[in-house]
């Protein structure tokens, strides 16, 4: 309204005709209306340009993000898909460990952690072709025994822990998982070593006709029979499944089971098989 005001003022001043006069006045009111609307939305677009700006980054973030974990996802199941592993155990086990600790207490929780990330640790391993734990592990022998589909070639020394472990809980499932073994066709030979033939004792030899009663192939060795050469390549307590996989138990000094291993390399396979034939020819 003032800037039509003097508008109006001014033309008057120049004695402008009437008609003049209120054109001026309603231009420059009209401007001093226009120019703060024009300001006013030049300032609410930078600010509009400004948001979309931000808000295209964020949205080009989140879709670079699920790109990259679609990718992730895919890749993962495309290894699976090449893999001998079937897909539906894998994707169970993905899915069942998503919801295993949903709801759940904070030790079932950890619980399920600490577990996936000693499987996890376990795959890696065996993908480097050797993996070991502390002491003695009695899930890999059972799960070994259960999936063998060849040969079972057993070495074991006649110690106190020997005699303990075939006199446990653990001795009898191993035998009965070895029985459902040579049920289904799988050869295993069992080599008991002492150190002299006296060591013969009545206790092995019920062993020794035990384990012959339900298929399985025993001899005995004496180590003071033995050639040097074959003494000196060392006498180790080792499993070998299928001439494919070595399943080893490692003693410290105190005769203590101190750790166990799988061994994949196919050196160390070859040396294993080798050693077994040397000392089971060896035997009687």
């Amino acid at each position: 309204m003032l800037a039509g005001g003097v508008g109006y003022l001014l033309t008057s001043l120049t004695e402008q005709p009437e008609v003049w006069k209120l054109t001026v006045s309603i231009l420059m009111g009209g401007a001093a209306l226009t120019v703060p609307l024009i300001n006013g939305f030049n300032s609410r677009l930078t600010s509009i340009e400004e948001t979309l700006a931000t808000h295209h980054c964020e949205m080009k973030e989140m879709v670079a993000g699920g790109l990259a974990r679609l990718n992730e996802v895919t890749e993962l199941f495309e290894l699976v898909d090449r893999s001998a592993l079937p897909r539906e155990a894998v994707a169970r086990l993905v899915r069942s460990a998503t919801t295993a600790g949903t709801r759940a207490p904070a030790i079932v929780q950890n619980f399920v952690r600490v577990e996936i990330t000693r499987l996890t640790t376990l795959l890696e391993d065996l993908s480097q072709e050797v993996a070991d734990r502390v002491g003695e592990d009695q899930d890999w022998i059972m799960t070994l025994t259960g999936c063998a589909a060849l040969t079972i070639d057993a070495t074991s020394t006649w110690s106190e822990a020997d005699r303990d472990l075939w006199r446990s809980e653990l001795g009898a499932r191993y035998l009965s998982a070895q029985r459902d073994a040579i049920e289904r066709g799988v050869r295993i030979r069992r080599l008991f070593i002492i150190e002299e033939p006296e060591q013969d004792l009545p206790q092995l030899s019920r062993l020794r006709e035990e384990q012959q009663r339900i298929g399985i192939d025993v001899r005995v060795l004496a180590l003071s029979g033995l050639a040097p050469n074959v003494r000196l390549a060392g006498i180790d307590d080792f499993v070998v499944f299928d001439e494919s996989l070595s399943y080893e138990i490692c003693f410290d000094l105190r005769g203590v089971n101190a750790r166990t291993a799988m061994y994949l390399r196919s050196d160390w396979i070859s040396h294993r098989v080798q050693q077994f034939r040397t000392l089971w020819e060896a035997s009687q």
